[in-house]
């Protein structure tokens, strides 16, 4: 049986990325073979694919996605075929109607979890778990920014603090999006082509600044989300949207009032296949409890990965987008 697959060659635009048919995969010990239902796409593969993070060519693209167990390895017992499951975190390849993942990074899907939800949601919505429950373990009563609050994780966020009992200042682009971010619980937004970010967060905080910003964008706005924090505050940089953030000062940490910076990655989070399946049982739940949906804004056929890239780096998606196979 034969599977497509987006393959590139050299890094660059979108147009490098080729639709391709091979064979179908044959699971090592290790692994399962997954027929796709959905495919999930995230900024990490554009950054992939531009050699922002090298990797060796030639290559598939994207890490996450879910659908059904067609195969399994010698060695893996926790999966059977016919299976319901999901994936983040895996070997790039995952924009495939076939896939071969190694069993650590396969998690079984809830009967009340679609494969696009969970497609849409499982490295974002892991992202928002990590961010909210480990990095900054938000309580009740405080109030955060959030940037690209109207993107697929900002939408999965502030739903997800607004149930913490947070108050989200959220950034956004445009009016369409500060009612998107607004209806997934942000309580203020900031349209940062028209305001200054730092002046409308000290106002809305009576000149207190927030003890945590959560940042993706990165290089444009790191010197905005350090003069939001109040003193001792925690700047969270995860992303690289906008570029790399470069020539770090640490005076400045020391001028803006000790402030704290850390760059961490879902990979740094779920590092252990016990850390790795609680927090998918405690975002499984927050789907189950209604708190949290997985805002889905767009869907392109695999063959349409060069466009879905170009909408997501013009910055013209809302919500997740999925590839369909």
């Amino acid at each position: 049986m034969s599977t497509q697959q987006i393959r590139f060659s050299e890094t660059g635009g979108p147009e490098v990325m080729r639709l391709v048919e091979t064979e179908q995969p044959r699971p090592a010990a290790d692994e399962v073979v997954i027929e796709n239902r959905a495919i999930g796409l995230n900024f990490i593969d554009i950054y992939y694919r531009t050699g922002l993070y090298p990797t060796d060519l030639p290559s598939g693209l994207g890490t996450e996605g879910a659908g059904v167990v067609v195969a399994v390895g010698a060695d893996v017992s926790d999966f059977a075929e016919g299976d319901r499951v999901a994936y983040a975190m895996g070997p790039l390849g995952a924009y495939a109607t076939h896939v071969a993942m190694p069993a650590r990074v396969v998690i079984a899907l809830p009967a009340d979890v679609d494969f696009e939800t969970a497609a849409a949601g499982m490295l974002k919505g892991l992202t928002a778990q990590y961010l909210l429950r480990q990095t900054h373990r938000l309580v009740a009563g405080e109030t955060i920014v959030f940037h690209a609050a109207a993107g697929g994780v900002g939408s999965i966020a502030c739903q997800w603090a607004a149930a913490l009992g947070a108050r989200v200042i959220g950034t956004v682009s445009s009016p369409e999006k500060a009612g998107i971010a607004r209806d997934n619980g942000a309580w203020q937004t900031i349209d940062y082509t028209k305001e200054s970010v730092p002046e409308r967060v000290m106002a809305l905080t009576d000149g207190a600044g927030v003890p945590v910003v959560y940042d993706s964008v990165g290089r444009d706005t790191w010197a905005d989300s350090l003069a939001c924090l109040q003193k001792r505050g925690l700047m969270v940089s995860f992303g690289n949207a906008s570029g790399p953030v470069e020539g770090v000062n640490l005076v400045e940490l020391n001028r803006g009032g000790s402030l704290f910076v850390t760059r961490p990655s879902l990979g740094g989070y779920a590092d252990t296949r016990a850390r790795y399946e609680m927090m998918c049982a405690d975002l499984f739940a927050v789907l189950a409890s209604g708190d949290v949906r997985v805002p889905i804004g767009q869907r392109f056929d695999l063959a349409e990965a060069g466009a879905a890239h170009t909408a997501l780096a013009e910055r013209r998606t809302t919500g997740s987008t999925i590839l369909l196979p």
